[in-house]
C-alpha cells in the first residue's frame, strides 16, 4: 500500500515483470500509476507490502541506491535540463553507471539514432517528441535491467507515438525490463506486452 497522508493512493497490488518484457498499468489520473512506479524507484515509501528487485527487497531504500542496483525512472515531464546540450542531459543518466561513460553513449545513440546529429543542442530546442526520446535513452545510460516510465507518450503526435514505441522495442530487445504507466489503455496496448488496468489503486479483476 501507498498513502499519502490520509489519502490511500495504492492497495493490493501485485505483480511481476521479466526481462525483455514491457508491461503498462494503464487507468486515469489518481488511478495510482505513478505511485506505484514512484514506490519501485524510492521516491515514496509504502506503508505495506513488499517490493522486490533481482530476488531482493528493496523496500525504503533511497533512489540513488535503487539505481545503482540496476533500476531508472524517465519520470512524467521528462525532467530535463534545457539549458544543457542533448550530450549532457544523456552523460547526466550515467552516474550510477562505473567508469567512462563514452562508450555507453555510443551504445545509446546507436538505438537513438535522431538525436546523434543534435547533440550539441540545449535540450530546450528539441521537440515534445524529441525530448521524449531523449527522456528515455538518458534512462537507458546507466545500463538498467529495469527502466520506469511514467505517461512517455502524454501530449505526443501519432508519429511522435510511433518513435516512443521503437525505442521501447529496442530496449526490450537488449533484454531490459519496461514498466510504464500510460492513461489510454488503446496506447498502452499497442506498446505493451501485458497492461494492467488500475482504478482506485487497485488492478481491475482483482
Amino acid at each position: 500500500m501507498v498513502w499519502y497522508g490520509a489519502v490511500e493512493a495504492v492497495r493490493g497490488v501485485s505483480f511481476a515483470v521479466g526481462a525483455g518484457e514491457i508491461v503498462a498499468l494503464s487507468g486515469p489520473n489518481g488511478a495510482g500509476k505513478s505511485s506505484i512506479l514512484n514506490a519501485v524507484f524510492g521516491v515514496v515509501r509504502p506503508t505495506t507490502g513488499t517490493i522486490r528487485f533481482a530476488g531482493a527487497s528493496i523496500d525504503g531504500m533511497p533512489s540513488h541506491r535503487v539505481a545503482q542496483l540496476g533500476i531508472a525512472l524517465a519520470p512524467e515531464g521528462r525532467a530535463l535540463a534545457g539549458s544543457l546540450s542533448v550530450r549532457d542531459n544523456l552523460r547526466s543518466g550515467a552516474h550510477a553507471l562505473a567508469g567512462d561513460a563514452t562508450v555507453r553513449l555510443e551504445e545509446v545513440l546507436a538505438m537513438f539514432p535522431g538525436l546523434a546529429d543534435r547533440l550539441d543542442r540545449p535540450a530546450a530546442t528539441l521537440s515534445g517528441g524529441e525530448a521524449q526520446l531523449l527522456a528515455i535513452a538518458r534512462g537507458l545510460m546507466a545500463r538498467p535491467k529495469l527502466l520506469l516510465l511514467d505517461e512517455p507518450t502524454l501530449g505526443l503526435s501519432p508519429r511522435a507515438r510511433r518513435e516512443i514505441g521503437a525505442a521501447l522495442q529496442a530496449a526490450r530487445a537488449a533484454g531490459i525490463a519496461l514498466l510504464l504507466a500510460e492513461q489510454s489503455e488503446r496506447v498502452a496496448a499497442a506498446l505493451a506486452d501485458r497492461v494492467l488496468t488500475l482504478r482506485g489503486g487497485r488492478i481491475e479483476g482483482l
